[in-house]
């Protein structure tokens, strides 16, 4: 019986693979890409599992999951090649603000990857902590929260680039990145190929060593870690302190992985904040958020909006489509002309965060594609606004 994605997604859909490849090494992932790519079979390279939603008819050809880990030290006085349990001087010492290159095997998790770092005193990423997935994964959407985000620290990547058939290393110029977008991204945006044309196998981030011996410190960049640290934004925090206060915030919006709590049974947050013209923002309510965003190819003034704040105020409350949550007044019924839920109380808004689509237990991906919808129509009739989806969608659409 072939596996099911079902069983290696956090939001527990997904159908089976016709065929299914575990590497355990680059040289396994790199012989199972080739062979699937040979053979004109469609391919589909997965990592944690956390920014993908595939069909419930599953997907018609093979699945590499990238299964290799490994991290290790790779510049810096005492960077010396072997193991991170062999490195434990590796970020050590009174050299306060030195630069460490990691680099990060794809399939590591990663948030074990930063763990690793905040226990060898190394600041650039403990702001990232929380986040499920594996650690190739996070230049292709550049990853980010709470100020902070993988294209800010990353170096370049090696990846399998199936074009030219062979390992490739890309800097970070080269990458593009732009918000929750790099050109790996939209390699599969631009063609609709389920799997992008570099297959990433080792990321290197430019860390530094953090001030204080006995107490390493971190900047703090955003003003609800701040306010949650309290400390002012911009000044510094205890490193892992900085990672504890992160891991509850995200946990009290069910955006830490937890298999005894449905509300984390999703992709994350499941849409992108818009980025729309400036004029935008004086069409909807007084009190919407809206940051500055630069300026668009022709000069247009571009402002990022809320996508939580939207869906909200469009009426969609936490727990819309569960059979208990009542509709919100002048917003839409979470619960169905029968009264059980628009996905059967199967799919819904997560109880403790309007940007993730939930699985209550026993969802389909059309369930949670319901879900998804619905906010998605509901904003745009409510503000004129798009919302766009974050995660990977494979063999079916938004």
């Amino acid at each position: 019986m072939s596996e099911r994605l079902a069983e290696h997604t956090t939001t527990r859909v997904g159908g089976p693979a016709r065929a299914w490849v575990t590497a355990r090494t680059e040289s396994e992932a790199i012989e199972a890409v080739r062979a699937a790519d040979a053979a004109g079979e469609p391919l589909f390279v997965l990592g944690g599992g956390s920014n993908t939603l595939m069909a419930d008819a599953g997907f018609p050809g093979t699945v590499v999951r990238l299964a290799f880990e490994g991290i290790e030290v790779r510049e810096g006085a005492e960077a010396r090649e072997g193991d991170a349990d062999d490195q434990d001087s590796a970020a050590g010492g009174d050299r306060a603000g030195e630069a460490v290159v990691v680099r990060v095997a794809a399939g590591h998790p990663w948030d074990d990857a930063v763990a690793w770092t905040v226990e060898h005193g190394l600041v650039g990423i403990e702001a990232l902590s929380g986040i499920p997935g594996s650690a190739g994964a996070t230049p292709v959407q550049n990853v980010g929260a709470y100020g902070a985000d993988v294209s800010q620290v990353l170096v370049s990547l090696r990846a399998w680039d199936r074009e030219a058939g062979q390992v490739v290393e890309l800097g970070a110029e080269e990458l593009e990145f732009g918000y929750r977008d790099s050109i790996i991204k939209r390699s599969m945006l631009e063609t609709g190929a389920p799997s992008p044309r570099w297959i990433v196998l080792s990321i290197d981030v430019r860390l530094r060593r953090a001030s204080g011996a006995a107490e390493p410190t971190a900047p703090v960049r955003y003003g609800q870690l701040a306010s949650a640290l309290d400390v002012a934004e911009g000044t510094h925090a205890p490193l892992a302190v900085v990672r504890r206060e992160v891991l509850a915030l995200r946990a009290a919006k069910g955006m830490v992985s937890d298999p005894q709590d449905p509300d984390t049974w999703s992709t994350g947050s499941y849409f992108t904040n818009p980025i729309v013209p400036a004029a935008v923002r004086a069409s909807l309510p007084e009190g919407a958020p809206a940051f500055a965003a630069g300026r668009a190819a022709d000069g247009t003034e571009l402002v990022k909006l809320s996508a939580a704040w939207l869906i909200d105020h469009a009426g969609f409350a936490k727990g819309f489509g569960l059979p208990d949550v009542a509709p919100r007044e002048g917003g839409p019924d979470g619960r169905g002309a029968d009264g059980a839920g628009l996905a059967g109380g199967r799919a819904s808004v997560s109880t403790k965060h309007t940007l993730a689509m939930t699985n209550r237990g026993d969802a389909s991906t059309e369930d949670v594609l319901m879900i998804a919808r619905t906010v998605r129509d509901g904003v745009k009739a409510r503000f004129g606004v798009d919302l766009h989806p974050e995660p990977m969608i494979i063999g079916t659409s938004l």
